[in-house]
């Protein structure tokens, strides 16, 4: 009985495989066309691949030149900012200065006075 069923799993099985086999159309080219049609078709996705790469590279120094203004932009507003906060230090530091000096003058003036 078991080699009964081993011999019909294996008819079952070889008749699966059989029937899946699906032939390729035959095209009616010759080797030679098959191999002309093949570079053809090689030349046009050279030729594609060569324009897909000059568009990415054309995009990526697009983004290239707007980072480089962006950069060039911040670092701009961030020196305008930080002559602003000298250019308040200095204010400071001249009042700090004068009062300085206006004291050391009162002190000086009440000494002599008395």
């Amino acid at each position: 009985m078991n080699k009964f069923l081993i011999a019909l799993g294996l008819v079952t099985t070889v008749a699966l495989v059989g029937c899946s086999k699906e032939k390729q159309p035959e095209t009616g080219a010759t080797t030679g066309e098959h191999l002309e049609n093949a570079a053809t078709q090689a030349g046009h996705d050279m030729e594609d691949a060569g324009h897909n790469a000059a568009v990415s590279t054309e995009n990526a120094m697009d983004n290239a030149a707007a980072n480089t203004a962006e950069a060039t932009d911040n670092a701009s507003a961030k020196v305008e900012a930080a002559a602003e906060r000298t250019k308040e230090a200095a204010k400071d530091a001249t009042a700090a200065v004068a009062g300085s000096i206006e004291e050391g003058a009162a002190n000086v003036r009440e000494k002599a006075e008395n």
